[in-house]
């Protein structure tokens, strides 16, 4: 008869213990947040050098890439994605400066997702005539391929009050 309340004493306790530690957010090494970021901010300052190819190196290049821009159209997969390519390569595009303010980033407890959170300030000129992207809300999800971090969701969009004045000024 004293097994049987250990038995179940223990098996309380190894529930407990599962129960606590598949309720725990998993803490990632700062370097592991500091490459996501540093991918963040690749997809918005390659056009500083037109580094195409980096980029290139931070997209998934399939039709899980999707991307909702602030003039309420979406990009749909990759091969949709390259199309503004031709705009971006442009001699008449220059970006000028960026900046990313209160980014928030998380990763999934697998540590395989990741999602971000901040605003983006974006400078640049067409044709010499200044346009970008002020104050404008950014947020995404980046997943581990292959031990590397991609871009497979971006979300851009301006506050209410903006969007009219911001969409007119965007490319």
């Amino acid at each position: 008869m004293k097994r049987l309340p250990l038995a179940i004493v223990s098996a309380c306790l190894l529930l407990g213990a599962f129960l606590f530690q598949a309720g725990e957010t998993k803490t990632f090494p700062h370097d592991e947040k500091a490459v996501i970021e540093k991918t963040i901010r690749a997809s918005i300052g390659w056009a500083l050098s037109k580094d195409r190819a980096l980029l290139e190196s931070v997209l998934a290049h399939d039709d899980h890439l999707f991307i909702f821009n602030p003039d309420a159209s979406s990009t749909v997969g990759w091969l949709q994605f390259a199309k503004g390519f031709d705009f971006w390569m442009a001699p008449d595009f220059k970006m000028t400066g960026f900046e990313i303010r209160n980014l928030r980033l998380d990763v999934s407890n697998s540590g395989t997702v990741a999602w971000w959170s901040c605003i983006l300030d974006e400078a640049a000129s067409w044709a010499g005539r200044p346009v970008g992207w002020k104050d404008t809300r950014w947020t995404g999800v980046l997943e581990k391929r292959a031990n590397k971090w991609l871009i497979v969701q971006m979300h851009f969009s301006f506050a209410a009050k903006q969007a009219p004045a911001q969409a007119s000024a965007s490319r």
